[in-house]
């Protein structure tokens, strides 16, 4: 065999061994966060769970909280896209209330921890705005910007005010914890992204107590006159 093709054939297979090795580090450290913090985690159990040396994962990362920020990425770019809607004001409506949902879970408190560990690691946090916030807020800016030129929207709409205003509420809740991220808010958060964005709130589906209209009617428990 040529030199030639001996490190060709090298390069092949070295490939998917890497492949695989990253994404083991990534479903350890997913694991690990089931029954540790982002403080607690360290990159021995990282290692140890993916059956990889510490060198390996400092080929791809420069530390622990760089993993769970792509952790973190991973699962949540794919659970909370920008919905395709019939209206902008509708797309942010839902939008609005898949990132609740999932910040009711394990994505919540990874995101809160993740914001605390910026605190005393300032590159961690200005590389977790640049890759999640920033990105985020770029593509919810699109989606009004899109409904102001449509006439949806008001041409004076103070877009940044109005993205702070709506997703700032959300990332309150989940860092301050004073109030729960539940149906009620999502109703709540629904109603006020319409008048925030001058679209009439009418139309959103009722909540009572803490279930919606449509589940409560599903169960018999809400009935329509006529």
């Amino acid at each position: 065999m040529k030199k030639a093709d001996l490190a060709n054939e090298t390069k092949a297979t070295g490939r998917p061994r890497s492949a695989a090795s990253r994404r083991a580090i990534l479903e350890a450290t997913h694991s690990l966060l089931d029954s540790t913090t982002v403080r607690d985690l360290t990159i021995e159990a990282i290692a140890q769970k993916a059956g990889v040396g510490k060198a390996t994962i400092y080929r791809w990362w420069s530390s622990k909280t760089a993993i769970v920020i792509e952790v973190f990425l991973d699962s949540m770019i794919s659970n909370t896209p920008i919905p395709r809607a019939d209206s902008a004001a509708d797309a942010i409506r839902k939008h609005l209330v898949l990132l609740i949902k999932q910040y009711r879970g394990k994505l919540g408190r990874i995101v809160a921890e993740i914001l605390a560990e910026g605190q005393f690691e300032p590159e961690i946090l200005a590389e977790f705005h640049r890759r999640f916030f920033a990105d985020r807020r770029a593509a919810v800016r699109e989606v009004i910007e899109a409904g102001v030129r449509d006439g949806e929207f008001a041409a004076t709409l103070d877009i940044d005010a109005v993205i702070d205003m709506l997703y700032g509420a959300v990332n309150f809740r989940l860092i301050a914890k004073h109030l729960p991220l539940d149906i009620r808010f999502e109703r709540s958060l629904s109603e006020l992204s319409s008048r925030a964005l001058g679209v009439e709130a009418s139309a959103l589906p009722k909540v009572v107590g803490n279930q919606s209209e449509a589940a409560l009617r599903k169960k018999g428990g809400l009935k329509t006159g006529h």
